[in-house]
């Protein structure tokens, strides 16, 4: 046991001191190593909390990458583009239909008027031969001409232009104008109006159109 009252050595001191001072120095650089230890696990935790919240939080925009992808895609782009020139066609189509099945009657009514037209000569020839008598009733070329009217009549062909009928320009075409003379018996004493007298050749409607006017020629009253 050390007197009290003995005077200490400073070097003594000195190195009975040191030891504690390297317990220090040593209890110190283990502190500071297990904090540096600590360090990088706590930022290795918190690189891989980021890492977690990237993956949990970064679904959406991986989704939407695809999505646009798969939107940006020249199959889909291209299909699309088919369907909308599928979908034009078939308005086209409808509305050419609708068009087609408004005008069917008019195209077949015009069609029919145009074969007609192209008979006015023969029944020129017919109109002739009657007026000089060259068609007696009882004769086969009789019997054809008229079958071949009533055959034409059954497309609204009818025969326009009779002597004393009223003129009508819409359905005749004068030729011929003269004054009116009250004393010919074949002219009706009541009429009032411009009249026919003579028919040069008759014409020809079918329905409302009038294929030929007749050809006449008029006179006027006194």
């Amino acid at each position: 046991m050390t007197d009290p009252n003995q005077p200490i050595d400073p070097e003594v001191s000195a190195d009975t001191a040191q030891p504690a001072g390297e317990e220090q120095v040593v209890d110190a650089e283990v502190v500071s190593d297990e904090q540096s230890e600590t360090t990088p696990a706590g930022d290795e935790g918190a690189a891989l909390r980021s890492d977690e919240g990237a993956s949990k939080g970064g679904d959406t925009p991986v989704v939407e990458e695809v999505a646009a992808d798969a939107e940006a895609h020249p199959d889909t782009a291209r299909a699309d583009q088919l369907h909308d020139d599928y979908l034009r066609l078939q308005a086209e189509y409808v509305n050419y239909k609708r068009r087609v099945d408004r005008d069917l009657p008019v195209h077949k009514t015009r069609a029919a008027h145009e074969v007609l037209e192209t008979l006015l000569p023969v029944l020129d020839e017919i109109h002739l031969a009657e007026q000089h008598g060259d068609l007696p009733e009882g004769t086969p070329f009789r019997a054809i001409a008229d079958k071949l009217e009533q055959s034409l009549g059954k497309h609204g062909l009818e025969r326009v232009g009779v002597k004393g009928e009223p003129f009508d320009p819409n359905v005749h075409e004068a030729l011929m104008h003269a004054p009116w003379d009250a004393e010919d018996a074949e002219l009706p004493s009541d009429a009032t109006a411009t009249t026919v007298v003579t028919v040069l050749q008759p014409g020809y409607r079918a329905g409302e159109r009038v294929l030929r006017a007749a050809r006449v020629a008029v006179a006027d009253p006194q």
